[in-house]
């Protein structure tokens, strides 16, 4: 399926984000193609927020959209377990990528870049803000909630405004969105990759590990 511009328009119209009008359309791609895990590793057009050390046995790219319930859920119920047994343990490096299935989802994706810069922890923190609030500024009042966490994180209104005008990054997402579903056949969120092998879906704690586990024997 191929979102059009007109169809963006229409989207934006209700729900008060035509400051993003200029939204590059986004593509998503069914064809087959290989990926590896180098073809995962390649930052694209951002650069890569990440927890973990460079260095670690094994690495976990999840590709998410804001507005995804899935996501959402996984990220209060099993991204915390990932994150203490494995993440603050030095043996996993997490990579979280946007991966925006509607105009909402890239507002929120960009505000979380706007607050955060490169502060890999800050930005994690704000994107389980806005997963944990998803209900409020997803199914209303998106752009007032959206100014309000903003105002929360230190951003004035004039700054939220331009964060949600800032085409540049609004390209920038969409870019990486576009090779996502090109070269790793990315056409659903969650979606995650561990050291390039491919999981569709909410998968629970227990099937993380068992993926996880002999990758740090091995």
């Amino acid at each position: 399926m191929i979102i059009t511009r007109r169809a963006f328009n229409t989207m934006l119209s209700l729900t008060g984000l035509a400051a993003v009008a200029g939204l590059s359309p986004l593509r998503f791609i069914s064809e087959a193609f290989a990926q590896s895990a180098a073809d995962v590793a390649k930052p694209v057009s951002l650069p890569d927020m990440a927890l973990g050390p460079n260095d670690a046995a094994v690495t976990i790219t999840e590709y998410a959209s804001m507005t995804c319930p899935h996501c959402a859920a996984f990220n209060e119920q099993v991204f915390p377990k990932i994150k203490k047994e494995y993440i603050d343990t030095g043996k996993v490096r997490y990579i979280f990528r946007e991966f925006p299935l509607d105009i909402k989802a890239a507002a929120g994706s960009m505000l979380s870049r706007c607050i955060a810069k490169d502060d890999a922890p800050k930005y994690f923190a704000v994107t389980d803000m806005l997963f944990r609030q998803q209900n409020d500024w997803v199914v209303k009042n998106t752009t007032e909630t959206l100014t309000r966490i903003g105002k929360q994180a230190g951003l004035t209104q004039q700054q939220v405004e331009a964060c949600l005008k800032d085409q540049a990054l609004l390209d920038k997402i969409a870019a990486d969105q576009k090779y996502a579903s090109d070269v790793l056949k990315v056409d659903s969120t969650p979606t995650f990759f561990i050291n390039g092998e491919k999981i569709k879906g909410e998968a629970s704690f227990e099937e993380f590990a068992k993926k996880i586990n002999p990758l740090l024997k091995s």
